[in-house]
């Protein structure tokens, strides 16, 4: 997989206000008990079976504290990890290693847990061409590494905010008054470089919206029948996004009704932060 790393210019911003929230107004007072200077050599760990990413942020957390720490990568963003591999090695002032350990461990273990999550999304579709996307249902504040880390994990990104596309919701479609009246609207505003998504609920909206040619049509909560339906009808001339109320278990039968794209936002509202520790040496 080749991935284009987030810059730190996007990272350091969030990891510094981390380490701020967390040093509070008077820094890390159990720190003191350590003699000055003295140094600290630790791993990074995994406790359970993962996709990792997010191994910038904690490197940004302790190179913040300590820019003459040493931190090694052995197992990179975007590969798999079993439990107990070393995904890093790291050496510094031991107050700055300790100081910086849970903000590291919170966004390395909270990113490698949406990686993981689409990685098994992604698997369960394999072979069927369709491809698993994310939403904007992001923690805030922290919309662009969690879309890099549903990138780690073999999934692509959904539009990124407001601004990307225009996506016609079903509450713009009432505002407007129809579908195909919402379509008009957005023809008449968008340049040549702004995408068109609208949503529909049923087939007969999907009628309604084939002859403006949206760049992509979201089938809302449809059932397996009308999806397969819906692929029918389109004959390929928009790309077809499946979503609403996708699961684990019922996502490859989604994805075998012929469908492009299905967007999932328990990718980044609902995965698990993976387990991952930071060990002394």
């Amino acid at each position: 997989m080749t991935l284009s790393p987030l810059p730190s210019l996007l990272i350091e911003p969030v990891v510094r206000a981390a380490l701020a929230e967390d040093l509070g107004r008077a820094g890390d007072v159990t720190a003191a008990l350590i003699p000055e200077g003295t140094r600290m050599a630790c791993v990074f760990a995994a406790r359970r079976d993962g996709r990792i990413a997010g191994l910038e942020c904690a490197r940004l957390a302790l190179a913040l504290l300590d820019p003459s720490a040493r931190f090694e990568v052995l197992v990179g963003d975007g590969a798999d990890a079993a439990v107990g591999a070393v995904l890093a090695r790291v050496e510094g002032d031991a107050r700055a290693v300790l100081s910086a350990e849970r903000t590291a461990l919170n966004l390395l273990g909270r990113l490698s847990g949406v990686a993981t999550l689409t990685r098994a999304y992604v698997r369960a579709v394999e072979g069927t061409g369709a491809r698993i996307t994310d939403t904007r249902k992001t923690t805030p504040g922290l919309r662009a590494l969690e879309k890099y880390a549903v990138r780690c994990g073999g999934g692509i990104n959904h539009r990124f905010g407001l601004d990307d596309a225009i996506l016609i919701k079903d509450n713009h479609v009432a505002a407007c008054g129809g579908v195909a009246e919402a379509l008009r609207r957005a023809r008449g505003v968008t340049g040549h470089l702004t995408p068109i998504e609208v949503e529909v609920d049923s087939l007969a909206q999907l009628d309604e919206a084939l002859p403006f040619a949206p760049q992509v049509v979201m089938l809302d909560n449809f059932p397996l029948e009308d999806l397969r339906r819906a692929v029918a009808a389109a004959k390929g001339r928009v790309v077809l996004e499946a979503s609403g109320g996708v699961s684990l278990e019922s996502v490859r039968a989604i994805a075998e009704t012929g469908v492009d794209v299905i967007s999932v936002g328990a990718l980044t509202h609902s995965a698990p932060v993976l387990d991952i520790g930071l060990d002394a040496t």
